[in-house]
This record gives structure tokens, sequence and C-alpha cells, in this order.
């Protein structure tokens, strides 16, 4: 039977993911706002956010080396808590990509482009994948990590979509071309995330089977 004082500190464990995940989330949405609605506190929120983000994963991944140090988990213990481990880096590197997003975005004030490109669409579905990936990891929820990973396509094709779009905008109108790069790369961004939130899913996946497989190797953000 699981010792009642350890049972508490996984319980503060799985409080203290969730918590870093809705920040990513809120992050994910200030940068896409930021962009789409051209409100510069949007951009501000999102590079802050991005400030706590780091913070809790300082915090966490301490949390992590305690109960590791003190419990001595073994078998799925051991691979739940070494999975948070390596889930709130993936969390951070979304924060970071969040901030990069709401930096790039201040230049495009009054650009022409991004009325017809599915960034929104991009940004719903990439939230959407962290919620289900961080939600998975807490019941332990195998079914749920797996459609998460699922959904990463289509993260893939609203990028592919975009970047259509994109090129056929510089062709029309060659003027345009330096607002496309931007949003390429503002797209490219919330491309990661997707991959992210994908590493995630197969961290809870490792977590409940010891199986390890599929995973992003990803740069950090700025």
């Amino acid at each position: 039977m699981m010792r009642e004082g350890y049972r508490k500190r996984l319980e503060t464990l799985h409080t203290e993911l969730i918590r870093m995940g809705a920040l990513c989330e809120e992050a994910i949405a200030s940068a896409a706002k930021g962009l789409l609605d051209e409100k510069p506190e949007y951009r501000e929120k999102a590079i802050r956010l991005e400030k706590e983000i780091d913070g809790f994963e300082h915090d966490i991944e301490a949390f992590c080396v305690k109960l590791l140090l003190r419990e001595q988990p073994v078998a799925g213990d051991l691979r739940q808590i070494t999975s948070a481990h390596k889930i709130v880096t993936d969390m951070e590197r979304i924060g970071d990509q969040a901030a990069d997003i709401a930096e790039i975005s201040a230049f495009m004030v009054g650009s022409p482009v991004k009325s017809d490109i599915h960034i929104a669409e991009m940004a719903n579905a990439t939230i959407k994948m962290l919620s289900d990936s961080v939600d998975s990891f807490v019941a332990g929820d195998l079914e749920k990590a797996l459609g998460v990973i699922e959904s990463d396509d289509i993260v893939d094709e609203l990028f592919h979509r975009v970047k259509g779009e994109l090129l056929a905008s510089i062709s029309n109108d060659p003027s345009l071309g330096e607002d496309c790069l931007d949003l390429l790369m503002i797209a490219k961004y919330l491309e990661r995330i997707g991959d992210h939130a994908t590493n995630i899913a197969e961290w809870v996946v490792y977590s409940i089977t010891g199986e390890r497989k599929g995973f992003h190797d990803l740069p950090g953000g700025g």
C-alpha cells in the first residue's frame, strides 16, 4: 500500500504540473491574440508568462529530485516521476516559443497577411493537445495520450496549409515577403509547440507502459 505521505507528494506533483500546463496554455492563447488582435497587452502577457513558466520548471524539477531521493521509487512510480521531470522541460520550451511568437508579432502590426491564415486554428489545436497530454498524465489515461499523438498530424497539416498560403501571397505580391516570412516563423513555432505536446504524451505512454519511442528531438525557444 502506498504510504500516505508519498501519495500526498504525488498529488502535489500532479497539481503543480496542472498549474504549469495552464500557464503554458494561457501563454499560447495570449501570443496568438497578440498577433491576431494586435493588442500589445496580450504580447506582453505571453512574455511575462514565460518567466513564470521557467520558475515552475525549476521548482518541479527540484521536487522530482527530492521525491526520487527520499522515496526511492521503483517500476511504475519511478517512471511516473522521471516522466514528470522530462515533461516540464517540454512545457518550458512551449513557454519559450509562445514568447517568441509574441516578440515576432510586434513587427506585424498592421500587416495584411494575417486574416486569411490558419494561425488561430493552429493555436487552438496545440492548446487542446497540451491540455489533453497533461490530463492524461495526471489520470494515467493511455487512450487520451495516444489521441494527443494522433492529433499532431492535424497541426502538421495546418502548418503545410499556412506555408502554401504564404507562398501564394508572396507570388501575388512580392512586397509582402518579409511579413510572410515572419508569419511562417510563427507557424513553425506553433508546429514545434504541437511537437512538444506530443513529446509530453509520449512520456505519458512511457510512464504507463514502460515503452519509449517516437520522441521529437527539438531545440529550445529563445
